[in-house]
Order: structure tokens, then sequence, then C-alpha cells
């Protein structure tokens, strides 16, 4: 013990070791793990807020001002920065490019191939909610105010129209090059049959209905998703309106097109789909019980890609009955 003991204490040597290497007296942290985690594409702190998808690519914008690329249909993501962006809407052209949109008044352009091309600021609305690419390749941003801009020439210009209604706006959607619909909070709904030249409001949707998402088939038939699970239905483009049972009893935040038929996801990790005139669940393996804020349908694939809060995305495969 007396030998062990003169080992372990002597100051004179330990100072002198020290002093030639500090390495040898402080154990270095392994930071590899750390290193690792940072360059992960996906991170905790992200938020999905907007996916969108064509033929080539999966794209998907963060709260936190990340643009996230998948290039093998969502199971693999490549992360690009957009500085002082918080990416909460997006769209796709009629080129194959997308738009998407800065809650910080910017219209973020995107190629083809999901590279970050360009971006195009705009002073109005002052809080915009809702971005839309219309098939003539114009850009269209809504929000508060019931306001409405228009870009023909991707961002270089830009026009504001204001619908005199102190209202936001929460979705808007080109049907075809003539016919657009905008709906937004306490039932507003604008219809436009001149390609957004005009804006025309409708009677309000019933019951001051807040929409959290909106999906037109065509310029006559559409739906829109609310407050504690309600969706609505219309066969005459938004001038009457019918509840449709939603058996998932979730509130859809996002609706889109599935191999042709209308699907949403939302609270829970719920997948819903439109199935002889009510909305049923879409079971799928290993369900989460997160909410879905964003999802798209997988070009010519039977699956769908959701996102949530805490990086989560998950590549859903499913087939209409």
């Amino acid at each position: 013990m007396h030998h062990l003991a003169d080992g372990l204490l002597r100051p004179g040597l330990l100072a002198a070791a020290c002093t030639l290497s500090l390495a040898a007296c402080q154990a270095q942290p392994d930071l590899s793990a750390v290193r690792a985690q940072a360059e992960r594409p996906l991170q905790r702190y992200h938020v999905i807020q907007t996916l969108n998808a064509n033929q080539q690519v999966v794209i998907a914008g963060t709260q936190a001002g990340s643009m996230l690329v998948s290039t093998d249909a969502g199971h693999s993501w490549q992360r690009t920065s957009v500085d002082g962006a918080s990416l909460i809407d997006s769209a796709q052209c009629p080129d194959g490019s997308f738009v998407a949109l800065d809650f910080y008044r910017r219209v973020v352009s995107i190629s083809v191939d999901g590279a970050v091309a360009a971006s195009s600021a705009f002073e109005e609305p002052s809080v915009p909610l809702a971005i839309a690419c219309d098939p003539r390749g114009g850009w269209w941003v809504a929000g508060t105010h019931a306001g409405i801009a228009h870009s023909p020439d991707r961002g270089r210009t830009w026009s504001h129209l204001d619908l005199d209604e102190d209202a936001q706006i929460t979705a808007l959607q080109f049907v075809d090059e003539d016919h657009a619909i905008a709906v937004g909070e306490f039932g507003l709904i604008a219809v436009s049959a001149d390609g957004g030249k005009r804006w025309d409001r409708l009677e309000p949707i019933p019951n001051e209905f807040y929409p959290y998402a909106a999906l037109f088939a065509s310029r006559d038939e559409g739906w829109v998703s609310g407050i504690a699970g309600q969706i609505l239905h219309t066969t005459d483009g938004g001038r009457s309106w019918e509840r449709q049972a939603n058996n998932t009893h979730a509130p859809l935040y996002r609706l889109f097109m599935h191999e042709g038929v209308p699907h949403g996801i939302g609270a829970g990790g719920t997948v819903a789909r439109l199935a002889q005139g009510a909305w049923q669940a879409v079971p799928y393996p290993d369900p989460l019980p997160v909410f879905f804020g964003a999802g798209v349908s997988l070009p010519g694939q039977s699956a769908l890609v959701a996102g949530s809060p805490g990086g989560l995305v998950r590549v859903i495969g499913i087939r209409a009955n």
C-alpha cells in the first residue's frame, strides 16, 4: 500500500507532467456524437410546417427556416438553411418548381430539383398565411386583413388587393387558369372567375367557420376542415355547405388529393380518407400520438409523407379502397 500511495501522490511529478502536456492531465471529451447529431438534416427542434412534392423531390419547410429536400421519396433528407425565415406554406408551380412562404413576408423560389433559387420580399399582407401558384406561373400570397398579393413575374413586382374584411385568409387555391377560391376566418369565402383580377365575396360559411385547410377538386366541389374535426362540403363553388361525417373525430390541418381521393392529416397522428361520403381513419404501421401539421401525396406512389414537430417526417404507405 505504501508504494501505491507514493505512486498516486507525487505532486512534483504531476505538475511537471501537466506543464509538458495538458492533455495528459485532463480527459478530452468525445465530441463525435455531438457533431454527428448537429450534422443530421432532421433536428428535434424542427417543426415541419409544409410539405410538397413533384416527380423528382419532396420538400419540407420548417419553423426554424430550414428547407429539407429528399430525392428518395422521403426516406432521407438534406438540409439547406434559409436565413431568418419561418416557412409556413408552399405550392407547386406548373413547371414543377415550388414557392415557399416565409412568415416574415418573403417568397422563397425553389427549383425543380429542390435547390433554393432566390427570395422575394413583399409588403402586404402584413402577416402572410397562404400561398398559391396559378396555372400561368403567377405567385399569390394571402393573409391578414383579407389581403391578397400577386406577382406575375416571379417576385420582381407585386400588387396588392384588400377585400376590405377584418379577417385573415387561411387557404388559397387556383383550380384552373380562371377560377380561384380563398377562404378564411369568420367564414370568409371569396372567388375569382377571371384569373384573380376580380374577387367576389360569397355569403360566409355558416357559424363563422374557421378553416384550417381547404381543398377544391373543381370550381364546384370542395371541402374545408375546421375546429373539433368539423368538415364541410360544397358542390356549388362555396355558395352552400353541408357537414360531412368525420369518423376520426380529429381536426385535420391539411387536405390534399392522393390517388384521386381527398385525404387529410391532423391531430393524434391521424391520416384520413374520404370514403362513401364520410372521412375514415387510414390505418398504418407504428402510429404515433403526435399532430401532423403538414402532408403531401407522393406522385406515382401509393404513399404520402406527413410531418410534425420534433423533426418527425413519416412516409406512410396506403392504398385507396
